[in-house]
């Protein structure tokens, strides 16, 4: 059995435990922001441990999108790398938990439709874009 990791930052951590530990009724909107938030537990890629992070809840047709804006800074978050390695992903949408497969979105065409249903669910993902000069990558998550 792989061993959980985790997460580093406090804030994150505690969100994690909260929406877990409640089954998925607790801990459902990022940062008490009111906007909601899904858990994707995914595979580290150096580690190989099990790991999970909350991202805004982005939803279109079933599917998930997964935006690694990580609020414009110049790197990409680290799950970015874990999600390019290993595809195979849990989401827990409150109480229910999904087995789902990533690919991340080359497409222009596709991208910007995403893009577009992320803003649409968490408006500063354009200013996030607009603070960087890496492309933010774009995931879409769908059932296994």
């Amino acid at each position: 059995m792989t061993d959980y990791i985790p997460p580093t930052l406090d804030w994150v951590r505690e969100q994690v435990e909260l929406y877990e530990s409640s089954g998925g009724t607790q801990g459902t909107t990022l940062l008490d922001t009111g906007m909601p938030c899904i858990l994707v537990t995914h595979t580290g890629n150096k580690t190989g441990g099990i790991r999970k992070i909350p991202l805004m809840r982005v939803e279109v047709d079933g599917n998930y999108v997964l935006i690694g804006s990580m609020g414009g800074q110049p790197k990409n978050p680290v799950w970015v790398y874990n999600l390019r390695a290993d595809p195979d992903v849990t989401i827990r949408d409150k109480t229910q938990v999904f087995a789902m497969r990533v690919r991340e979105v080359t497409d222009e065409q596709e991208r910007q439709a995403l893009w577009a249903a992320g803003v649409a669910a968490y408006p500063p993902y354009d200013e996030y874009q607009a603070k960087t000069t890496r492309k933010i990558p774009v995931f879409l998550a769908e059932p296994r």
